[in-house]
């Protein structure tokens, strides 16, 4: 099965990577059943998972630098990347250059508080 959410079509077992200010909202209630993830270096502090309500926590800061961000652009294996903060079209043009389908996905999602704890 697939649903359809701003303008673009996720298939069942997708990996959806969202800003923390998307969950608990009707552009997630859309896409069903799903399993909560979130990826911060302070999933490193004990309880930080249940704090998040999350189910699963990964240590991974969003401030690492290029190299670490494209290796991990390199290992997720994705062949389509949708930058959503910060030099999103730089980022986008890099990776397409890297022949990655890459475009900027506008979002209404701006800062979180999580963005200032690390």
């Amino acid at each position: 099965t697939s649903v359809v959410t701003g303008g673009r079509k996720v298939e069942s077992g997708s990996l959806v990577i969202a800003p923390p200010g998307a969950g608990r909202t009707s552009w997630m209630r859309r896409l069903g059943d799903t399993t909560t993830a979130f990826a911060s270096g302070w999933m490193m502090v004990r309880g930080r998972r249940r704090q998040r309500s999350v189910d699963r926590g990964f240590v991974l800061s969003d401030h690492v630098d290029w190299p670490q961000l494209m290796e991990t652009v390199r290992l997720s294996g994705a062949q389509r990347v949708l930058p959503t903060h910060g030099n999103t079209e730089v980022v986008s043009r890099w990776l397409t250059e890297q022949g990655l389908e890459a475009t900027p996905l506008p979002t209404r999602f701006n800062a979180t508080p999580e963005d200032d704890e690390e």
